[in-house]
């Protein structure tokens, strides 16, 4: 019974690691793409947004499945006290990491312009995902060394190594993006100099968690034991790796099949739209051809005007993003919570956290789905830096946008926990139909001249929007006592639709008294974080459970004075 609060507090301790360094991983990203995107302009970050599509699908085949297969071995070897088999886990799972990551990378850097051209649709992106090649085989070599780390507990490994890919993105990559840039004022090499950060940082990121290992593979040999065949291990891990990554790869087969297919259906678009038309592709056109050379041709106006379209969504997908990434923080403590309750046949204490996290997410979700929803113009111009028409395009697709932050946020939710209830395939295929749901909108949407690209955002609403409808029907089929939705959001979406008005308010009066739209826009969020924070004390929307939760909730807590 001794050893029960360490291991308790080992977990603990391993997810908030995890969990701090996630959000650090994604304020780096976001510090690492709006500059960015201010260098290359929108057209640039289309390419390397066409690139990131690709090397996206790699990366979760060589980061999901397997890892997870390792870290649940070898921590069963680990238990067993064999590391003789832990060290033939590891080695047979670097071998399947090597086959994948050198096929991977020969793929990028072996066809870049096959791909750029025929799959993409964007031919200039051939240097982005040339150049992205090689961070296929160094992340599959730092996930075999994740994976082994993970099987002893030991998150740090992972989250330093995290850390450390990241920081080379954004000082190398920032870097010689800028470098390129000033030197060639080519859109497409500085666009592939800034990646070449990026794949420097993942091979300092692999060779620190190899460092590790080597340290530590001394003390593992030390538990001796006896190894079973390669043979027998590899079956094993692909067992339980198989099932996981086919899952996880489907939908981002799906995204990237939805990523050539828009880009496609915009250059129909384009072949159907007069240059200078009211839609927003006319207004493209009209765009690319005053920024282009003189005679240049149509071809290239349209092609031209699709990147920067691309562009523009890719960085109203990536401010998406940002507030997505909290709500792993609280799967990663929902699921082992909810488990040790059902093990326990503690309903009651499972729909405590249940509850809780669901009040969690909507405390966080609410408040972003408002914000990028009032605020959407000043943001776009803020942190896209455009001086045209970009600037009113970009804002309504954020706005488009906004709601899905909320859906996303009940969708990871609502998956974990039916993950912890031993129904993992149910969320699965959910996902996926919204996947197809999501590709057959924008393919109708995208297309129409007078949609365009605000048809993307239509379809990732629409496949959230049944994700989330699919995960609720199926957890009142499996549950007994499912989560309730209304009780746990009520209170936050009140204070977010308060807290909402007051910031449009405060908006609009200061543009009005300042010229400025980085104090005004501030003004507004100073006060939005103001309201809210006072309108959650006063209505109680936060719970000392939900606190629990989160990384250092206990301090949480104290700081919100909840008991």
């Amino acid at each position: 019974m001794s050893n029960q609060p360490e291991k308790k507090q080992n977990f603990l301790t391993g997810a908030a690691i995890l969990s701090i360094s996630t959000i650090v991983v994604k304020v780096i990203g976001m510090l690492y793409k709006l500059p960015l995107n201010q260098i290359i302009d929108s057209q640039g970050f289309a390419y390397f947004n066409k690139a990131y599509a690709i090397y996206t699908v790699l990366l979760v085949v060589s980061t999901t499945g397997l890892p997870v297969a390792m870290s649940r071995m070898v921590s069963e070897a680990r238990a067993r006290g064999n590391g003789r088999q832990m060290q033939r886990i590891f080695r047979t799972a670097m071998t399947a990491y090597l086959i994948i990551g050198f096929l991977g990378t020969g793929a990028m850097m072996l066809f870049p312009k096959w791909l750029a051209t025929d799959v993409m649709s964007m031919p200039n992106a051939w240097y982005s995902i040339f150049a992205l090649g090689p961070a296929v085989l160094c992340i599959c070599v730092a996930s075999a060394c994740r994976g082994f780390f993970q099987g002893q507990g030991d998150m740090t490994p992972t989250a330093v190594s995290q850390v450390i890919e990241a920081l080379g993105k954004l000082l190398l990559g920032l870097t010689f993006a800028w470098l390129v840039k000033r030197a060639t004022d080519d859109l497409a090499l500085a666009s592939g100099a800034s990646i070449v950060g990026i794949s420097l940082g993942a091979a300092a990121s692999a060779g620190y968690v190899i460092v590790k290992y080597r340290r530590n593979r001394g003390k593992v040999a030390a538990l001796g034991g006896e190894a079973e065949s390669y043979g027998a291990t590899a079956r094993k891990l692909l067992a339980i790796a198989v099932p996981i990554t086919l899952g996880a790869a489907g939908l981002q087969l799906i995204n990237l099949v939805d990523e050539i297919m828009v880009t496609r259906r915009l250059l129909d678009a384009a072949r159907a739209t007069a240059v200078g038309a009211e839609s927003w592709m006319g207004q493209m056109l009209a765009l690319a051809q005053q920024n282009g050379s003189a005679g240049m041709p149509l071809s290239d106006v349209m092609q031209t005007a699709v990147e920067n379209q691309s562009g523009v969504y890719a960085l109203c997908s990536t401010i998406f993003n940002f507030p997505t990434a909290f709500f792993p923080c609280i799967t990663a403590a929902i699921i082992p919570a909810i488990t040790a309750c059902l093990t326990k046949n503690d309903e009651k204490g499972a729909t405590l956290v249940q509850d809780s996290s669901l009040r969690l997410t909507g405390l966080i979700a609410m408040p972003c789905t408002v914000g990028l929803l009032v605020l959407s113009e000043p943001i776009m111009a803020l942190l896209g830096h455009y001086g045209d028409s970009r600037v009113q395009m970009a804002a309504a697709l954020l706005a488009l946008l906004a709601p899905t932050v909320l859906i996303n946020g009940v969708t990871t939710v609502t998956t974990a926990i039916m993950q912890a209830h031993n129904r993992p395939w149910l969320p699965m295929v959910n996902m996926l139909i919204g996947g197809v749901v999501k590709v057959v909108v924008n393919y109708i949407l995208v297309g129409n001249p007078a949609i365009g690209i605000l048809g993307a955002p239509v379809g990732t609403l629409a496949c959230f929007v049944v994700y989330m409808l699919l995960n609720i029907f199926t957890m009142h089929r499996i549950m007994s006592k499912p989560p309730r939705l209304i009780p746990a959001f009520w209170k936050s979406a009140l204070a977010a639709i308060v807290m909402g008005a007051a910031t449009f308010g405060v908006y609009r009066l200061l543009t009005g008294l300042i010229a400025n739209t980085i104090l005004c826009c501030f003004g507004a969020l100073l006060v939005a974080v103001i309201v809210y924070a006072l309108l959650v004390i006063v209505l109680k929307a936060i719970t000392y459970d939900d606190c629990m939760l989160l990384p250092k909730g206990d301090k949480i807590a104290k700081i919100l004075r909840i008991r």
